[in-house]
């Protein structure tokens, strides 16, 4: 394709769409597609193209010509820096409409199924809702602190003192963080070099019970004067229950490593979820977005449509936290996740809830799902909450012959869900429902609750 546009060249386009990643597209004269990040649908923009590929290229803004009506004020310093958030520039109703309009899209295309999507529920709060922050710490080459977020599609620390995602108590843990660690003399860690000690400042927050991790990933297991981290913390920050290290001492891209060290407290904080208690340790999932994750799980809830006979199998279930919230309304929970630590804290969160009849397998959900249809376990629902990549095909046919009544599938990838509900449904079942949900404000993500039914024969 002769694109006839080259690198650096300056052109004029309208904005008429949004990709996945929040990206705005729009076309130049002869039709070549450009995004450009930090647009808004209906926006008419000067452009200068940075990249230019095969059959698209990519451009920043140079003056935005004609602002679109979805446009607001920015209200983060560092937004058009960052990779933390893509849509800052535009209004939540907006955002939110881009987001139902990704799952529909996606649903439409590749899963070619006309299926009743339900407006997307949006969250109470748009900023300051994550109970979890990972922020990589840098040095730059005057010897000053980076901390903050990776810039997008970089390994590049875009410094700030303030998130607006994070609760601002982050902010001021941050700052601790920050003083102990220029007033120690600590070796920062050299992605480059692979030298170096402190790599992530990790904090973890129980919204309801207020009690906060704060964690250091280090190339290593000893930190200098530690006991002073220690104690400022617990002398400026309301709250710490457990300071740990996450030793990592892999060269990778993989932030938490697998050894956790104490250094006070018990290594563990705790929430209350749907009426639930739950114990978070490093290493445990749990939704960043609590608030809002108590919707999902209610949809799921009301979506599995439990009778008190029922035998539920939750695969992918981390620590328990979606299975346990439903087991109360069946006979017996099964639930499969391959991370040990995931399922220890499953095990004991259904001990901590005094749910008794719930059971936790350790393995790959496919396998465990296979061994569970060789033992004739015949569930009446089936939950799964597989990570982005979605199931495989051998999985959704092990499911087919376990023969459920219903599958209730939350997804965080709408295009990985719509190629797997399109082979559900070639498997007799008929997808009912969807409602998505936005968990994560701000950003390009929306999560997808789906309700599926058995079509007998």
């Amino acid at each position: 394709m002769n694109t006839q546009i080259f690198k650096n060249d300056i052109t004029i386009i309208n904005i008429t769409g949004i990709t996945s990643e929040g990206y705005g597209v729009g076309r130049t004269t002869n039709g070549v597609a450009v995004f450009v990040p930090n647009t808004a649908i209906g926006d008419r923009v000067e452009v200068l193209i940075v990249k230019v590929l095969k059959k698209y290229c990519f451009g920043k803004i140079l003056r935005i010509i004609t602002p679109s009506s979805d446009r607001c004020e920015i209200d983060c310093l560092v937004f058009l820096k960052c990779g933390g958030c893509c849509y800052r520039h535009i209004t939540y109703d907006a955002e939110l409409k881009i987001k139902e309009q990704k799952v529909k899209d996606a649903v439409k295309r590749i899963a070619g199924l006309d299926i009743y999507i339900k407006p997307i529920v949006g969250s109470d709060n748009i900023n300051r809702y994550r109970n979890k922050a990972q922020l990589p710490i840098s040095q730059n080459k005057n010897g000053n602190i980076e901390m903050g977020f990776y810039g997008y599609h970089s390994h590049r620390v875009v410094d700030t003192q303030s998130c607006l995602l994070q609760p601002k108590i982050f902010d001021d843990i941050m700052s601790v963080t920050r003083n102990f660690l220029y007033e120690t003399n600590q070796p920062i860690y050299n992605e480059a070099t692979h030298k170096g000690l402190v790599r992530h400042l990790y904090v973890r927050y129980g919204e309801k019970t207020g009690e906060i991790m704060v964690c250091l990933i280090m190339n290593g297991e000893r930190l200098k004067e530690q006991d002073k981290l220690i104690n400022s913390l617990k002398e400026k920050i309301t709250g710490v229950k457990t300071v740990l290290i996450n030793s990592n001492k892999e060269k990778t891209n993989v932030i938490i490593g697998r050894k956790n060290i104490l250094l006070c407290g018990e290594g563990y904080i705790t929430d209350t979820l749907c009426g639930l208690n739950f114990r978070i340790s490093p290493n445990s999932f749990y939704q960043v977005n609590r608030t809002q994750a108590e919707k999902l799980y209610t949809k799921a809830k009301e979506y599995a449509f439990l009778k008190k006979e029922d035998l539920l199998v939750d695969l992918y279930c981390g620590t328990g936290t979606i299975g346990l919230t439903m087991a109360k309304d069946c006979k017996r929970l099964v639930g499969v996740e391959i991370v040990p630590d995931a399922v220890k804290d499953a095990k004991l969160n259904a001990k901590l809830n005094k749910i008794d009849n719930a059971e936790f397998i350790c393995g790959d959900a496919a396998k465990c799902a296979e061994k569970l249809k060789q033992n004739n376990l015949k569930p009446n629902v089936v939950v799964v909450d597989p990570p982005r990549k979605g199931l495989t095909p051998s999985l959704i046919n092990t499911i087919e012959q376990m023969n459920p009544d219903r599958v209730v599938y939350i997804s965080c990838d709408p295009g990985t869900l719509a190629r797997d509900l399109k082979i559900f449904a070639e498997k007799n079942f008929k997808i009912i429902e969807l409602t998505p949900f936005d968990l994560f404000p701000r950003t390009a993500h929306v999560e997808t609750v789906v309700l599926m039914s058995r079509i007998k024969d």
